[in-house]
């Protein structure tokens, strides 16, 4: 793991810092946490955390990724972090395959990848030399120092506005993503996919307030021209792989023509310690 980024780093057990010493994260409390081979490593201190992404819904999101499809996302996302002043470290909660935080890095950050799934957190490894990449989970508290991120990275990803206020240094903002009511309507309505809460936009205000203000919101829109295969692949790199059968999706989507359109729809939100 990249030394800048350890840094950065607190011990879950103590809060204090952490050194890299023989393929560990240890700290002067003597807690030690080992440096996974895949290059993670793992600071939920024994606590118990959902598993997360499957492997099977990470492949997915990488390949809907690597394809291009979320560009529209991922030039708006990195658009704003390089509009944060500082040169200091970026980091990603529910970060899944890291490619969201390496577009972001621009040419002189360091970042952090944190998430709970390990299938994802062995690609978030590997996404770009300077991402150090972590098991935890935000509703347990972050392994990262007070006051030390200039900018925060939430997409589609779960939210704790004590925890993110926490870490932010003053002038640090939170980039914050989340499907609007449009989102896949397409698809949510062919394959039964999970829809978007229309109360989403109040949600994410209660979680968010008063511990950050909310600087802005840009909605984000782009037109999606799919294969059968990268409609299942959105279907099932998200929460509705836990909510549909496969077969019945593999099945609908034969009968359907391609190319398959969909409306990606979402609101990039910008927030900054109270």
């Amino acid at each position: 793991m990249h030394a800048s980024v350890i840094t950065h780093l607190r011990c879950p057990v103590c809060a204090g810092s952490l050194n890299a010493a023989n393929r560990a994260l240890r700290c002067a409390a003597g807690h030690s946490f080992d440096l996974a081979r895949q290059g993670y490593a793992d600071l939920t201190a024994g606590r118990s955390v959902h598993a997360g992404d499957s492997a099977d819904m990470v492949a997915a999101r990488e390949a809907l990724l690597e394809a291009g499809h979320f560009d529209v996302v991922s030039d708006a996302v990195s658009a704003a972090a390089a509009g944060v002043p500082g040169k200091g470290l970026i980091l990603e909660v529910g970060a899944g395959t890291g490619r969201y935080l390496a577009r972001a890095l621009g040419p002189a950050r360091v970042g952090l990848a944190v998430d709970v799934s390990k299938a994802a957190l062995r690609r978030a490894a590997r996404a770009d030399p300077r991402i150090g990449a972590v098991r935890a989970d935000v509703w347990r508290g972050l392994p990262v120092r007070d006051a030390t991120a200039d900018v925060l990275l939430d997409i589609f990803a779960p939210r704790s506005g004590a925890e993110f206020a926490r870490v932010l240094r003053p002038g640090g903002v939170a980039v914050v993503v989340t499907p609007a009511p449009g989102h896949l309507a397409e698809l949510v309505a062919a394959l039964g996919m999970v829809g978007v809460d229309p109360a989403k936009p109040e949600r994410l205000a209660a979680s968010l307030q008063p511990w950050l203000t909310h600087l802005g919101t840009t909605p984000l829109r782009a037109d999606l021209t799919l294969d059968r295969a990268a409609a299942a692949a959105l279907v099932g790199m998200g929460p509705s792989a836990w909510h549909t059968d496969p077969a019945e999706v593999t099945a609908t989507l034969a009968t359907m023509a391609e190319p398959i359109t969909a409306t990606l729809e979402v609101h990039l939100s910008l927030w900054q310690a109270a």
